[in-house]
């Protein structure tokens, strides 16, 4: 069962009584005729023992839960060139769920803001002598999900356990974490919420004062224990999305059934059932808008950054890494456990592709 069959039973229904957005109509279709003769194809023929099969086009949208696993690897790949040989932690902010309403109106704007809030509370704090005294880089990944599929949007961060003085030296952070968690989250939350009022004038004072009053949530998890973990990580943060398919249990009588993690009961599996139109609903939630950039590099992973500091970066943490990235082929090699050109059957090495299929019109 597959995010594209409940789209392909349930979505003329779903459309009767909701309006999507143009960029979520378009994940819409994407999904719908991912990998199906709508988008047109290819035969693999092997020379030797005559082994045919057929294979369609993928939609390469980034919500489809079938065309992300070579792009990650891809981006996985690209970062390894970015590593240093020092301890890493992974810090997430999460703004409370008041502000829930004002951030869906505002998806673009509010979703800019937080990386913008959380860029300058981490800079701004590990610049004091009394955290850090120095400049970091750091990895951003927007998720806007809870594994319930509700609307959750939260900040992933992978960051470097140090950074650069203003002399150029590197200064190692404590092993724990370089900042207080509840300094970071008290000023994350002042300047979250000065900069949406400037932003959404009309917000609610209550609502405004209710996120004041609370604690915001910034959970620092513990450091991980190398580098190179590191990278595979948040290889599996960057091309997620909402819900993957090996969580859907069943479609059935107009519903949904699917697990999900419940965090606040032991991080216990459960299962929950939806209406197909529910499911729909809050799946298309998670469509970014067209455009979005949802990872960003900050400081010295910056792409000036990169240029200028990373380097110093290296030299001062004793970090080596290999210049050469991997191949689209040498990539799928490792997806597939064979080269694409290796017959499933008979292991000849020389398959033909041949037969491509115009995409089908309507």
């Amino acid at each position: 069962m597959e995010i594209q069959d409940i789209f392909l039973a349930h979505m003329q229904d779903y459309l009767i009584s909701h309006h999507p957005s143009n960029v979520q109509y378009k994940a819409i279709h994407a999904i719908s005729d991912c990998r199906t003769a709508k988008l047109g194809g290819h035969m693999d023929v092997c020379p030797s023992c005559g082994e045919v099969s057929q294979s369609y086009n993928s939609c390469r949208n980034r919500h489809c839960p079938k065309c992300q696993t070579l792009s990650k690897e891809k981006w996985i790949d690209a970062r390894k060139m970015d590593l240093l040989n020092v301890g890493y932690f992974h810090v997430v902010f999460t703004v409370p769920a008041e502000l829930n309403t004002t951030i869906y109106a505002n998806q673009r704007d509010c979703y800019n803001l937080l990386f913008r809030c959380v860029k300058e509370t981490l800079r701004e704090l590990t610049r004091d002598s009394e955290y850090l005294g120095a400049d970091i880089g750091f990895t951003g990944v927007l998720h806007t999900w809870g594994q319930n599929l509700s609307f959750h949007p939260h900040l992933h961060c992978i960051i470097p356990a140090g950074g650069l003085s203003k002399q150029g030296f590197w200064i190692n952070s404590k092993k724990k974490f370089f900042l207080p968690v509840k300094v970071l989250s008290r000023k994350f939350r002042g300047k979250y919420l000065a900069l949406l009022k400037e932003l959404k004038p009309d917000i609610s004072k209550d609502i405004l004062n209710i996120c004041y009053n609370k604690e915001w949530i910034v959970y620092c998890k513990p450091p991980f224990k190398t580098a190179a973990c590191v990278v595979e990580y948040l290889g599996r943060y960057t091309h997620r999305i909402a819900i993957s398919n090996n969580r859907i249990l069943k479609l059935k009588g107009g519903n949904v059934t699917f697990k999900w993690r419940d965090y606040s009961d032991c991080n216990r599996w459960k299962e929950m059932t939806l209406t197909a139109i529910e499911f729909i609903r809050r799946f298309l939630m998670h469509i970014l808008p067209q455009g979005f950039m949802k990872i960003r590099h900050f400081g010295f992973l910056s792409s000036r950054g990169k240029q200028l500091k990373l380097p110093l970066c290296k030299a001062m943490t004793n970090t080596f890494t290999e210049s050469k990235r991997l191949s689209t082929e040498e990539l799928l090699i490792k997806l597939l456990g064979r080269k694409p050109t290796v017959c499933k059957s008979c292991g000849y090495d020389g398959i033909i592709r041949m037969g491509l299929a115009p995409p089908l019109t309507a």
